[in-house]
């Protein structure tokens, strides 16, 4: 392959990949090598074993964790245009005649008042009102799609699975689906380029043949830029990437879209959300719709709501130095009061180097203004997203 052609993933004629300069990364010590405990992205599949880029693992898959390095492609998610793999989420096809009303049953969004190509988050909670996985659910014309990541899928289809009992509805996993991400200012612009629409609203979608290939556009939630979701299926997904960074996306991994993800506020399950919380704890008010009807967990999630709060919330902080990890107590007057979930160093243009991290505390301490340490590092209590991320963003 010859170098002109940087940040590309060429098929060789045996049918296997081989791997283009990506930016000249080279390998990183710490970087988790591919383990047979996680299965490689698609796009990651595009990339031979003995290639320099360092891999992780990311919401249940292995997937490449950097292409150059995470502050550059953190940069250009925040000020241009990155695009990445999203090869760690999974599509679920519902189908059958009762799936709107049973699928509306079973999630704590208003699934029956989707129109057709538009979408919602929600969350799947057992009786108790805790949440067991989360979602988001597209309503098109002859099926429901829902997306979650790899890590959850199978727990949560064998939960969803167990309360079809005398319905007419059927839950087929699509592996043959995967997508690609583009975030930020000029992410509409780039996937144009492309050749591909771009949705005006959020959690749209359009289908579209590209190429001769069915594929689906989604303009995807996020509170800090603008973010796109293509999806496809597997065997393109070399051709597509190329397609996006030859109209000028930044090839970007694992780690800068993490630090994208606490950095706007969003929430992971099973990291930052767990089986043990309920939902109003999140503060993910956008996957709740009050006057749905019936649903499992719903007496729970109406009760905190008449009520007007909850013991627990999730918030963001601004740490004092980086030797902290996931885990770590939040402590006030050396009680503990929360904990934090996720942490992440990211190095922003305007405002330099800051450690940030996402945690549960108890709502009274936050209240109260009470003095905060991660263990024996102070922590600042910070709100999502957080509030200095529009000095790093260029307009």
């Amino acid at each position: 392959m010859s170098n002109s052609t940087p940040n590309r993933f060429e098929t060789a004629s045996s049918g296997s990949t081989t791997p283009g300069p990506l930016g000249g990364t080279t390998a990183d010590a710490a970087a988790t090598t591919m383990t047979a405990t996680a299965q490689a992205t698609p796009l990651t599949d595009a990339v031979v074993r003995s290639s320099s880029l360092p891999h992780r693992q990311y919401r249940g898959a292995e997937t490449t964790a950097t292409f150059s390095n995470p502050s550059d492609e953190l940069a250009a998610l925040l000020n241009s245009v990155g695009v990445y793999s999203l090869g760690w989420r999974r599509f679920l096809r519902c189908t059958g005649e009762d799936r709107v009303r049973w699928l509306n049953g079973m999630v704590t969004n208003f699934v029956s008042g989707l129109e057709e190509n538009t979408g919602c988050y929600a969350f799947v909670l057992n009786a108790q009102g805790r949440i067991q996985g989360d979602l988001d659910v597209y309503r098109r014309a002859d099926s429901l799609w829902l997306e979650t990541d790899t890590s959850q899928v199978e727990t949560l289809t064998a939960f969803l699975d167990h309360y079809i009992i005398m319905d007419d509805v059927a839950l087929d996993l699509q592996p043959q689906w995967t997508a690609i991400g583009v975030a930020g200012p000029h992410a509409a612009a780039k996937t144009i380029k492309a050749g591909l629409p771009v949705p005006s609203s959020p959690l749209h979608i359009s289908e579209v043949t590209w190429q001769g290939r069915r594929v689906v556009t989604v303009a995807a939630h996020c509170p800090l830029v603008p973010r796109y979701e293509i999806w496809l299926e597997q065997e393109y997904v070399s051709d597509l990437w190329n397609a996006l960074t030859d109209a000028g996306a930044v090839p970007c991994g694992a780690e800068s879209v993490e630090q994208l993800r606490i950095l706007e506020g969003t929430p992971a399950y099973s990291v930052d959300i767990t089986g043990k919380d309920l939902p109003q704890e999140t503060n993910q008010m956008r996957a709740l719709h009050f006057t749905k009807g019936c649903y499992l967990g719903q007496e729970i999630v109406e009760r905190i709501h008449s009520r007007g709060n909850v013991h627990r919330v999730l918030t963001g902080f601004v740490l004092a130095d980086a030797n902290v990890s996931p885990g770590t107590p939040l402590l006030a007057d050396g009680k503990a009061v929360g904990e934090i979930t996720s942490i992440t160093r990211v190095v922003l243009p305007k405002t330099g180097e800051r450690v940030v991290a996402l945690g549960s505390i108890r709502r009274e301490a936050l209240e109260r203004g009470l003095a905060l340490m991660a263990g024996e590092t102070v922590a600042n209590p910070s709100p999502l997203p957080f509030d200095f991320i529009g000095e790093a963003v260029q307009p």
